[in-house]
């Protein structure tokens, strides 16, 4: 039951390419933007889909299977941890932003034949 309490599970759509940096160190950053979508009637029964954001932090052997597998459209699923961090916008406002630290990545395309 411990890794139930901080555990997000997510499938969609990989926005844009993964941004990867390589560190001094040689560690692997993997940043994914993924979309998920959710489908329902409203109130007036109109079908409505309503797509969701997350950013996604992958680090390691995860950000290396990222760069070399994962591109713009890919299918994904993953789980994670959800992490938020704070910071001052140019305005000197603080914000907060929730992301997601990747633990499992895999990937759901077809294998191209």
């Amino acid at each position: 039951m411990y890794t139930l309490k901080n555990n997000v599970q997510l499938i969609g759509r990989v926005g844009a390419n993964p941004e990867v940096k390589t560190f001094e160190s040689g560690k692997m950053l993997a940043n994914i933007s993924l979309a998920t979508n959710e489908h329902y009637k409203n109130a007036k029964g109109e079908k409505v889909e309503d797509t969701q954001w997350h950013r996604l932090n992958a680090w390691g052997k995860i950000a290396e299977i990222a760069e070399k597998y994962v591109k713009k459209g890919s299918e994904i699923a993953i789980s994670g941890k959800l992490i938020y961090k704070s910071y001052e916008d140019k305005q000197g406002v603080k914000r907060t932003s929730a992301e997601i630290q990747v633990n499992e990545l895999l990937l759901l395309d077809k294998a191209s034949s």
